[in-house]
């Protein structure tokens, strides 16, 4: 027996999911459009494709391919942000079909899609073999994967390991960093998924402030909206604190303000 075995998917997703629909998630997944531009590009998505955006969230990578004329859908199991996402995509007049659904049971039959995307999302859900074998099983032989995650020794890995000091993850989950090492996508994928490309990228943050990235993150991103309003008032003020110093190993900038690099993986593999 393994230790994945005695986790609780199920309850853990239920827990996610809530986490995502706390706070205001697209008030920063806004900020990260251009990793999915940059994916779609590498992805060498076209007119006429069928593409899916999983864990689409507010539907970055969907209307992303949108734009490039694909018929493109996006998957997510967080209901408000799908809303979102059709609020967007019917504010750029591109008509993207926003579908709820589950990373680890996607709701489509096998080889639908010429390309499978993911922005940062699928990379979270906690059974990470299933949610690779569903990502193989709605891709076509001959389709690409493509997938953008950030990488262990990243701003966000820095960012998840400060919050797992007061939310520790339950025994047997694999951290979801793990998606942007190319040892793990082997693991992950095997031989159904020629990787082509395994490029190490990076995407900036830019706030105000160190003070000015915890808040925005505390406010907005559901986690940890939902982590800082179970504390106590002193336990949240060190958690605060904690947040602040997470960008500044990484900050680039003299001014007082915040651009601090973030890395991830871009992944582009051919489904065999």
């Amino acid at each position: 027996m393994t230790s994945t075995d005695t986790v609780n998917f199920e309850a853990l997703k239920e827990r996610q999911r809530i986490g995502w629909e706390s706070g205001d998630y697209p008030r920063v997944g806004n900020t990260l459009q251009i990793m999915a531009e940059r994916l779609v590009v590498a992805a060498g998505v076209r007119a006429g494709q069928q593409v899916l955006d999983v864990a689409s969230g507010q539907g970055n990578a969907a209307l992303a391919a949108a734009r490039r004329f694909a018929e493109a859908t996006g998957v997510d199991y967080a209901t408000n942000l799908l809303a979102q996402g059709r609020e967007r995509a019917h504010a750029e007049h591109l008509p993207v079909t926003f579908v709820e659904g589950d990373a680890e049971r996607l709701p489509f039959p096998d080889a639908s899609f010429d390309t499978v995307l993911s922005t940062v999302g699928v990379m979270f859900a906690p059974d990470q073999a299933q949610a690779a074998a569903e990502l193989i099983r709605v891709t076509r032989p001959g389709g690409r994967i493509a997938l953008a995650s950030w990488t262990p020794d990243s701003l966000v890995g820095s960012m998840f390991r400060t919050i797992a000091t007061y939310a520790p993850p339950p025994a047997g989950v694999r951290s979801p960093m793990l998606w942007g090492t190319e040892e793990r996508l082997a693991e992950l994928f095997g031989d159904a998924v020629e990787w082509t490309s395994l490029r190490p990228r990076e995407f900036d943050f830019c706030y105000h402030s160190p003070a000015h990235f915890a808040e925005w993150f505390q406010q907005h991103y559901g986690p940890i909206t939902r982590l800082s309003a179970s504390l106590d008032e002193d336990t949240r003020a060190r958690l605060t604190a904690d947040l602040t110093a997470v960008p500044q190993p990484f900050n680039q900038a003299a001014d007082g303000t915040v651009l601090a690099p973030g890395a991830y993986l871009e992944a582009i593999g051919v489904r065999r």
